[in-house]
């Protein structure tokens, strides 16, 4: 007798002790569970889902179907509303059961239980746990209402599939809020909630059947519902949606670009748990339309004997320097690699605009200004340079606009060399380039390593008559309730000339009019120009309108040549082309402002 005394007590004494190191349930009151962070392109259609193990997001119980709340309650805790956070009776039923069976096999836990066992406990079946459970279970119905306790616990449970929380299941199993569940839906959804991977109806159609019989006859015994309302929903065809977690975006390079972006800004924990809403610059028509370009652009030009490997398109709005599309590669499963963003090409003649532009921003020169096509050298280290022309002949005594039309490489040399290089640089640094770029003689044909997204970004700000932004793919990001976190509202700067920025323009008319890009002509005044290096390992297209800037870039990744004959203007202008007339349907025509609108610089 003496031994089980000091048993009983040192039980007693050690459950006291342990219930003062319990947690604090108050503690809840600030408790934010993990949330899923969604993107959506520019209008609000959902690109993609990012999270860790949770995929959830959080609900009001407002906003939670009625029907679901009693076939939860129905099936697994019908005295919720009734018990002070314990329930006797279920208690004192599991444990006959468990007497019968020797084991563990059923807990009697409530609905409140369930929600301290997940949020502060550990899984295993364990007498201390149990009584663990109840203690706190009884302090958290002493904080929190009863309909506090159901939004947290329908926002906490697991629904299988990485699936948690009520809304992320909804949407899972029937691709519809959670708020708009029908009686048959939401019975069949309150049937997983015991064993969510074994009832699935992804997994085990019949079986998830069974326990919404199961769910509906309980509610008809407690009167919750009707014998005809029960026998409706048993006879409703369900149309089941499809697994959400984990699956692919819609955009894939835009995405991984956003994450990679949140994550440097945010940390990697904020973005898979925090529950952010991203709005992204890119519009999903225009991203689809620039898939579908790259598509059939790169299929044609292995048609045409061209051994390229590797493609890239990105379009920037000149009016506030959104990225509105980019595909990053023309297979995403085979290769992330962003071409876009990351790799760097060398642009060859499409260079030459910044060339030109800083000398139109001189003052010196004009469009109509004489320049000399004929053979010219200069001193390069213990050598002598000496370019040539892309067909290795000589036009002599010729216009700027004549020049750049037809992208004569010397006329570039020579003015590179008359406005100096450090200029061109400097024009560069203001659109944003960020680069390496040196100051070699052979700058103006394109010697420079630069990304697509550079180039479509300073054209733009060519389209723009000088009107600057960094690039974004992001226009907003808040948090879950709505605070914003992130604003990229358009604040554009005008550092460039505008009398000079259009003097360009026009001769980049040209270039699409009567020059070596007539293959990009659209039907509407278009600006662009042909990119081609000596060594035809990268051929481009850039080019503009008012309302939107593009460049497609064509290479090997290897840097392997293309092939003779393989120019921007011949295979990449009809590429640029496809993806503007298809983005543009629609969208007014406009003309560009004329430099006459404007005051030449001294």
């Amino acid at each position: 007798m003496l031994l089980s005394s000091a048993a009983i007590a040192g039980s007693l004494v050690g459950l006291a002790v342990s219930f003062r190191n319990l947690p604090d349930v108050r503690v809840l009151r600030n408790y934010v569970p993990t949330q899923t962070t969604y993107i959506f392109d520019i209008n609000g259609q959902h690109l993609s889902s990012i999270h860790g193990e949770a995929n959830r997001e959080v609900v009001h119980l407002n906003h939670i179907a009625p029907n679901l709340k009693r076939a939860v309650l129905a099936i697994e805790d019908s005295y919720f509303y009734y018990h002070p956070g314990v329930n006797p009776g279920g208690i004192a039923r599991a444990l006959l059961v468990n007497l019968e069976h020797g084991e563990t096999m059923e807990g009697g836990s409530t609905l409140t239980m369930q929600l301290i066992k997940n949020l502060f406990l550990t899984p295993k079946r364990t007498f201390s746990r149990k009584v663990a459970e109840a203690v706190l279970s009884l302090r958290l119905e002493q904080i929190f209402s009863k309909n506090e306790i159901l939004e947290m616990y329908l926002n906490q449970v697991y629904w299988g599939h990485n699936t948690y929380g009520v809304e992320t299941a909804a949407q899972s199993y029937f691709s519809k809020p959670a708020a708009n569940l029908t009686l048959a839906e939401a019975a069949l959804m309150a049937g997983l909630v015991q064993a969510p991977e074994d009832f699935s109806p992804f997994v085990n159609p019949q079986l998830a059947k069974q326990r919404q019989a199961l769910v509906l006859h309980r509610m008809r015994e407690l009167n919750w519902i009707t014998a005809a309302q029960a026998q409706a929903a048993l006879q409703e065809p369900l149309k089941f949606g499809k697994i959400t977690s984990f699956k692919q975006s819609q955009a894939p390079y835009i995405t991984d670009a956003v994450t990679q972006e949140l994550i440097q800004r945010f940390g990697q924990a904020a973005v898979q748990k925090g529950g952010m809403r991203v709005q992204t610059t890119v519009d999903l028509k225009l991203q689809k339309l620039a898939t579908e370009t790259v598509n059939r652009g790169y299929a044609s030009l292995r048609n045409q004997g061209l051994y390229a490997d590797q493609m890239a398109l990105v379009a920037v709005d000149p009016r506030t320097h959104f990225i509105k599309a980019m595909v990053g590669g023309v297979n995403y499963t085979k290769s992330q690699y962003n071409r876009v963003t990351q790799a760097l090409r060398q642009p060859g003649s499409a260079f030459k605009p910044f060339v030109y532009y800083t000398a139109f921003a001189s003052g010196r020169y004009t469009p109509d200004s004489g320049i000399e096509d004929s053979p010219v050298s200069y001193p390069d280290g213990n050598e002598l340079y000496t370019p040539k022309n892309y067909d290795g002949s000589f036009y002599g005594s010729m216009s700027i606009r004549q020049a750049l039309a037809q992208s004569r490489n010397i006329p570039a040399i020579r003015l590179g060399q008359a406005v100096g290089l450090s200029k061109v640089i400097e024009v560069c640094r203001t659109l944003g380039m960020t680069s390496p770029i040196e100051p070699v003689i052979s700058l103006p044909l394109g010697a420079v390593d630069l990304t697509p997204l550079e180039m479509a970004n300073a054209y733009a700000t060519f389209a723009s008559n000088g009107w600057y932004a960094p690039p974004t793919l992001i226009v907003q990001v808040t948090d879950n309730e709505g605070n914003v976190l992130l604003d990229h509202t358009p604040k554009l700067k005008l550092v460039l000339d505008p009398w000079a920025t259009a003097s360009l323009t026009s001769v980049l008319q040209d270039v699409i009019n009567n020059g070596t890009g007539t293959a990009a002509q659209i039907g509407r005044p278009a600006a662009g120009k042909t990119g081609t290096t000596s060594s035809e390992r990268d051929i481009w297209f850039v080019g503009y309108v008012p309302q939107l800037a593009t460049a497609v870039w064509v290479g090997n990744d290897d840097y392997e040549p293309l092939g003779h004959g393989a120019t921007g203007g011949g295979f990449v202008a009809p590429i640029w082309a496809d993806f503007m007339q298809q983005a543009l349907k629609g969208v007014p025509v406009e003309n560009f402002q004329s430099a006459s609108e404007f005051i030449r610089p001294n």
